[in-house]
């Protein structure tokens, strides 16, 4: 399939420069990838720019309401288990008054794909800190910075016992593509957050990656299977060493016996919470520490899934249940006489 099957006649209404663009084409291109044609794939989504993306894929879709797009995403899995269902939601959407419904879903392992867009603000409401905004963020809400603590998405995951989380960034196609469809061969919550630029109202808020010059310095593309070697020259790996009893990851050498080799399928999420961690900026103007940031699937862990559990249960009841019309179905319920 072609990617420019899965784009529809609209057009696209992204600020010029916003990082929903490029997203917006890796998916294209993932879904061309992928091959389920256009008729079995269903894109939901909430309220916010990224949330406008149902329109501009040709396939059924539906723009629900601020922060619900989770639990109608739900209703069309577990009705119509055969389709492939997307929610595109973003750091407010999905975080804020969506949060309930995200992990919800996470924690059910609803087989969704979870493109969750993180530009660290509110961009369709023009400016407001988002819950994924940096302590002492200075914003139209938070005009002497916010005092709140942000949420790291993939943490959240993991507390919410997901299995598949992966990272990616707005200018690294490649590894967004690879990332979206490693998020549809997974049965179950898969969460893909995409590092995106609001060059309106957040424009540089991943400089420290999305920079071309630093950002080989800066990130690493993880890899199932394959050893956490990073930098300009590849000269540098990631190991695990220890403060007392407390893990934590350092920077070595690349030829350093120590670097790890990761493994997305590790049940224990112990290991993964690190990666995840690494690099993030949780304070406002404060340089995250010497570790890159990690981008690629980080777990990737198979467990069973919400839809095919309701509809199994389902299956074993009616086989089970003498009942064949509804009102014999009420006659073997409780009831009460006055």
């Amino acid at each position: 399939m072609e990617a420019t099957q899965f784009k529809s006649d609209q057009y696209v209404r992204f600020c010029p420069g916003c990082g929903d663009h490029a997203i917006c084409a890796a998916l294209q291109k993932a879904m061309a990838q992928i091959g389920v044609p256009t008729h079995q794939t269903v894109v939901i989504s909430g309220i916010g720019c990224s949330s406008r993306m149902p329109h501009y894929l040709n396939t059924y879709g539906f723009n629900t309401i601020h922060g619900r797009g989770a639990a109608i995403a739900t209703g069309v899995k577990t009705s119509h288990p055969e389709l492939t269902v997307w929610q595109m939601t973003g750091d407010g959407d999905c975080l804020a008054i969506g949060g309930n419904h995200f992990i919800h879903s996470v924690r059910r392992n609803v087989d969704l794909n979870i493109c969750l867009f993180n530009n660290r603000i509110y961009g369709l409401t023009k400016g407001q800190y988002s819950p994924t905004s940096p302590k002492g963020f200075v914003s139209k809400s938070s005009p002497f910075g916010t005092v709140e603590r942000p949420f790291i998405p993939g943490e959240l995951v993991l507390g919410a016992r997901g299995t598949f989380f992966a990272r990616t960034l707005d200018v690294d196609m490649p590894t967004t593509v690879s990332c979206l469809v490693a998020a549809h061969e997974h049965k179950g919550a898969s969460v893909v957050e995409c590092l995106v630029n609001c060059v309106i109202f957040n424009n540089g808020a991943h400089n420290w990656i999305a920079d071309r010059e630093q950002r080989a310095e800066h990130s690493i593309v993880l890899e199932h299977g394959k050893k956490m070697i990073f930098g300009k020259e590849r000269d540098k790996g990631i190991a695990l060493s220890w403060d007392g009893l407390t893990p934590k990851l350092i920077v070595v050498p690349a030829d350093d016996e120590r670097v790890l080799t990761h493994d997305a399928t590790l049940k224990d999420p112990t290991l993964h919470r690190l990666l995840i961690l690494m690099g993030q900026m949780t304070e406002a103007g404060v340089q995250p520490d010497d570790l890159p940031v990690a981008l690629g699937v980080i777990r990737n862990v198979e467990e069973d899934t919400y839809d095919q559990a309701v509809n199994r249960q389902i299956e074993e009841v009616r086989g089970k249940s003498k009942a064949t019309c509804f009102d014999e179905l009420t006659q073997t319920l409780e009831r009460w006489e006055m």
